[in-house]
């Protein structure tokens, strides 16, 4: 992995952190000439098509974060089987590695971190993004002091439909309640990891424990967190209201915003305390009054006339103590005395069957049943009751349930052969959001027009998942390389790599090398379509000819011949008796010389 390059771009140089569900890399940008560290997803989820989906499209919002207290995101994509997020280089100590050395930390300072943390959350909740997985892990403290929110790239948009059902995405020491309950995320969420991490911060340990991750969820649910002045009295009153407050179980009982949040942390960290609404809030978290039981009216003594001298009144006093008590008895089994209603169980991640178990054992019963379509909760299970858990119904009453039917699955649309702009319009009026497309040469296709898509027309996906375009751009035009005096070899090679097909003829050449290219067709630097022919004429070096015999030949005969084959003729005469008539030559007849080489004759003369 050390030597791999993502994105023909980050060339990796270490590894700087293993976490379940990716690995971290330093690395560096060879494009910009920076530092970056490149998150790259395990393998098992990058072979989960739906988590891939999720991960594309939740790190392509996450890349619109821009603030200094965000890790900022600057590239994420595909390479092989590999998907990865480029992001901002970050010096520094995560808040957990400091806790763990250090232990809790100063409350003033605490404060300070947690209002950066609330500020860059401010900013994601106003864009929103929830993040999901706020931990002193994903927390890191640069040496300036300055704090660095990182992992957005697991956030969930809030209005995107990519989530993972049947899981809870997070760590059971920092998620809300409702996030272990698999229920739907607010900001609000995010606000009770917050308390969470400064709960840890302050005090030097999480507020709930355990051995497995259920357990932890469980108490998260249930338990009320042990008031962190209890374990570090030099918490200030303030910082403590704060931290109970956004650990409310119910969202609604939270502060009202991140930005709040923030405002009340930065009032601590500069010495001052929190405001009334939040403390009162955070009071109310830890201490919580109890309906009084009423006791019963004593009866009023009856007025007699003066009992008979010497009659003991016991008996009397007997009679009016069984009356009062069996009265007493009466009233308490009518319910005259303490609450009229019985607390509502909470019955969300039942299954039906479990939850009319549960209800009817508390007194109650069911009402309707009601089944909707939700992207987080697992399919069959109930994922919301009316009245909430914890409130006193009247004994009898019915409780609604609303089941969930799990992901609504809707049929991919065909949009081959469609342009990007109408394929763009059929996906989104089906349910569907588009991938950047994949641009590919197609000489069977038009320009612009789809002709491939993943997944396939047909398939039956959740709402809102990524289909992937494959649109054609036309024909492919390739430039023709110059193999001009190339082995023959070399121009095979030349011609194949320019994507176009070699073909080769033969030729003599006075001037080219046996074995090189002569000539082309088309000619260097010329663009045709892909898988055009380039032909080269390979040189046979010099023409040559084999000199005939032109002896006893006339001398027009013997011109005639030798200069058809593209030879030169020299004449030169000698007296003979055959006048006119080629007496010898040179080069001697079957000489095999170059096209355009000389050849003399010697042609007879008389002697006057």
């Amino acid at each position: 992995m050390e030597e791999r390059v993502f994105g023909r771009r980050y060339r990796v140089l270490e590894v700087i952190g293993i976490g379940g569900m990716a690995d971290v890399y330093k690395a560096h940008d060879e494009t910009l000439g920076r530092t970056v560290a490149v998150k790259v997803l395990h393998a098992r989820y990058a072979t989960d098509p739906n988590f891939v989906q999720r991960f594309r499209q939740e790190a392509a919002s996450a890349a619109n974060l821009s603030h200094p207290n965000i890790v900022n995101i600057y590239d994420w994509g595909q390479d092989g089987d590999d998907y990865y997020i480029a992001m901002e280089y970050v010096h520094g100590t995560d808040l957990k590695a400091l806790v763990q050395q250090k232990g809790p930390i100063d409350p003033l300072k605490a404060a300070d971190y947690g209002a950066q943390v609330a500020a860059a959350l401010s900013v994601a909740h106003g864009y929103d993004i929830i993040h999901r997985d706020i931990k002193p892990q994903n927390i890191v403290l640069t040496p300036d002091g300055t704090i660095k929110v990182m992992d957005f790239g697991i956030a969930r948009a809030g209005n995107s439909d990519m989530t993972q059902t049947g899981s809870v995405l997070g760590t059971a020491q920092y998620v809300s309640p409702e996030q272990a309950q698999g229920r739907p995320l607010t900001a609000a969420s995010d606000l009770y990891s917050l308390g969470v991490v400064l709960y840890e911060l302050t005090t030097g340990r999480p507020p709930f424990e355990g051995d497995a991750p259920v357990a932890i969820a469980l108490k998260q649910v249930n338990e009320p967190p042990v008031p962190p002045r209890q374990l570090n009295p030099a918490i200030p009153p303030a910082l403590e209201a704060i931290i109970l407050t956004a650990m409310q179980k119910r969202p609604q009982d939270r502060l009202a915003s991140a930005e709040e949040m923030r405002r009340e942390l930065l009032s601590v960290a500069q010495g001052e305390g929190a405001t009334a609404v939040v403390a009162g809030a955070a009071a109310g978290a830890t201490t919580s009054v109890m309906p009084s039981v009423s006791t019963a009216p004593t009866a009023p003594r009856a007025t007699r006339g003066a009992p008979p001298k010497k009659r003991s009144p016991w008996p009397w006093i007997a009679l009016a103590a069984v009356l009062v008590l069996g009265a007493l008895a009466v009233a308490y089994a009518l319910g005259v005395f303490g609450p009229k209603g019985v607390p509502v169980p909470n019955v969300t991640g039942m299954t039906p069957s479990e939850a009319q178990t549960a209800i009817t054992d508390a007194g109650l019963v069911v009402g309707d049943v009601e089944q909707q379509y939700s992207e987080e909760a697992t399919p069959g299970v109930v994922m919301d009751q009316s009245p909430e858990p914890g409130v006193e119904a009247e004994k009898g009453s019915a409780v609604k349930l609303v089941v969930s039917k799990g992901k609504e699955l809707l049929t991919v649309p065909d949009l081959k052969g469609k342009t990007e702009s109408e394929a763009s319009r059929i996906a989104r009026e089906a349910g569907f959001a588009l991938d950047v497309p994949e641009r590919k040469p197609n000489k069977d296709v038009p320009k612009g027009v789809v002709f491939a898509q993943t997944p396939e027309p047909g398939a039956q996906l959740p709402r809102g998942t990524l289909i992937v375009l494959t649109v054609s751009e036309g024909v492919e035009l390739k430039q023709v390389p110059d193999v001009l005096n190339k082995s023959k070899a070399d121009a095979d090679k030349a011609i194949k790599a320019a994507g176009l097909v070699p073909k080769f003829t033969e030729d003599f050449s006075d001037t080219v090398a046996p074995g090189k290219v002569i000539s082309q067709t088309p000619d260097p630097g010329v663009f045709v379509n892909a898988g055009a022919t380039v032909t080269g004429a390979i040189s046979k070096g010099p023409a040559t000819v084999t000199v005939p015999d032109v002896t006893d030949k006339s001398e027009a005969d013997a011109k005639a011949t030798l200069e058809g084959l593209g030879l030169k003729v020299t004449v030169n005469y000698q007296i003979s008796p055959d006048v006119g008539f080629v007496l010898t030559q040179d080069p001697l007849p079957n000489a095999v010389v170059q096209k355009g080489s000389n050849v003399t004759i010697w042609v007879g003369k008389s002697s006057s």
